[in-house]
Formats: C-alpha cells, sequence, structure tokens
C-alpha cells in the first residue's frame, strides 16, 4: 500500500468525493487589458495566450507588466488561485491552467478565469490536466472560430477534493515525475543535437580523422552484449 493510499484510508476512509468545482471555489472573470497597457514594470499580468506559451503547471513570477495605475480597475490573481485560459484555438487546447504562486496579486486577462479555492494551487492545476477534466470539459466548451469555456460551465466540472494532506503527498509524486521529464528531454535534446552534428559531418565526407575513428570505437562499444 502506497503513502497516498494509507493516507487515503485514514483520512476518507468513506472515499475520495467528487464535487462540482462551483462547490469547491469561485470563478471570476478576468478584465480586459491590451498591448498598449504594457510597460517594462510595474503591475505583473498573465494574458490567456501566455498561459498556452509561457507558462507551465506553476508559475510564480510573469512575463510581462502593466501600468500600476490599472489596478483598480482590473481583476487579480491572488497568490495560490488557479489562472484559465478559457479561450483556446481547439477544444483539446481550451482551459490549460496554470497555479500562481508568486508573492503578490497580478492582474488576469478577460479571457481567462480566476479559480479562487481553498485546496493545494498545484494539485489543481494537475486536475485541470487530467484526461477526466477534458473529457467533462469537451462536452461544455463552445466551439466557432475559437474554443471557449464560460465560467458557469467550469463551475459544473466534477473534481475528486481529497484531504489536502493527500493532495499534497499526490503534488509531491507528481512534481518528481515531472522532475524526472526535464532531465529526460534534456538528455534527449542533446542526443538529437549529437546525432544531427555526426550526421551532418559524416553525410557532408567531411569528418575529421579522430571524429571517424570515435565513432566507429563507439559503434563497436554499443554493439556488445
Amino acid at each position: 500500500m502506497s503513502r497516498i493510499d494509507r493516507l487515503i484510508a485514514e483520512l476518507a476512509p468513506q472515499g475520495v468525493p467528487l464535487m462540482p468545482l462551483g462547490q469547491l471555489g469561485e470563478f471570476i472573470r478576468g478584465r480586459r487589458f491590451t498591448k498598449a497597457d504594457y510597460v517594462d514594470s510595474g503591475l505583473g499580468s498573465i494574458h490567456y495566450g501566455e498561459i498556452y506559451t509561457d507558462y507551465g503547471t506553476t508559475a510564480s513570477s510573469v512575463h510581462r507588466f502593466v501600468r500600476p495605475e490599472l489596478k483598480g480597475s482590473l481583476r487579480l490573481a491572488r497568490p495560490g488561485d488557479l489562472v484559465i485560459a478559457a479561450t483556446g484555438e481547439n477544444v483539446q487546447e481550451v482551459c490549460k491552467a496554470v497555479a500562481w504562486l508568486g508573492d503578490e496579486e497580478v492582474a488576469i486577462h478577460d479571457d481567462c478565469y480566476i479559480f479562487r479555492h481553498q485546496m493545494d494551487p498545484t494539485f489543481v492545476s494537475y486536475f485541470f490536466q487530467t484526461a477526466h477534466f477534458h473529457e467533462q470539459k469537451a462536452r461544455l466548451a463552445s466551439e466557432s472560430k475559437l474554443a471557449r469555456v464560460s465560467g458557469a460551465n467550469l463551475a459544473r466540472i466534477v473534481a475528486p477534493a481529497p484531504p489536502l494532506e493527500v493532495q499534497r503527498e499526490i503534488v509531491s509524486v507528481l512534481d518528481k515525475f515531472r522532475a524526472l521529464e526535464a532531465e529526460l528531454k534534456a538528455e534527449l535534446e542533446a542526443r538529437r543535437e549529437q546525432y544531427r552534428y555526426y550526421r551532418d559531418a559524416l553525410v557532408a565526407f567531411d569528418a575529421p580523422d579522430s571524429l571517424s575513428l570515435s565513432l566507429s570505437r563507439r559503434a563497436g562499444s554499443d554493439g556488445r552484449d
């Protein structure tokens, strides 16, 4: 029995409840800001497009800032909130989310929703990556030129709500897998670069003798049992 199983048996002996997200927190739509509002430093901001291109599961810093005097007219995510891109290119991509773990409030674009809750923020962000979430989202999304999911429909999505200690243990396990995945991707990319270098040098027939000798030795070594 894993530590997660033991914690569930101890803290949720009747099983982990499934609850609509609307009962676990509230959805708050962001407010619009434009490129003209960007400045070199000021109030941190998250645009819905950046969630797809610049952010992962969690974030503690932003890539862009807006004019600080806009703070009173914008909607702000607090530390621990989930920021959801509610508009996307297609149903498969829409609703990518990032848990905001920074120290300050940040302005959120109006094509995003803030999910304010009392759960572990990284656990909630991981949930938004699951097949269980995407299956429900696909039934609730509207699609014309862009795919969209409303706050009311997000609130209908059912999620597991284990005790907080269980959530944190799940996050700990998934974070380790995420770190391992990043290491493997870096190693794979290094191997790809190595392959491209050897390929280009050899196919062009300009490889130095030392490279050819090194490759021959490597091939002989890799072929041994």
